[in-house]
């Protein structure tokens, strides 16, 4: 899991509209959350700006994903 450094509030619905966007199915969502497969992993997304990769243990790839999602995200 990545944490961003900054104070995020991520808009669960809005990100999910972006990710749509770009061809992503949103797996499941709530106010807290939403389930994707990106890059050919289970990710979850947080409101809080976490994001969780699944399978991935290679915590540098966690950061550069997190870093590559999350700015797309919030921008």
């Amino acid at each position: 899991m990545a944490i961003s450094a900054d104070d995020l509030c991520i808009d669960i619905e809005n990100a999910c509209s972006i990710l749509e966007k770009d061809g992503i199915t949103i797996d499941s969502k709530d106010e807290m959350m939403a389930v994707f497969k990106w890059n050919d992993m289970e990710t979850t997304l947080y409101t809080q700006g976490k994001v969780m990769f699944f399978p991935l243990e290679d915590k540098p790839k966690c950061i550069a994903y997190a870093t590559e999602l999350l700015e797309k995200l919030v921008s």
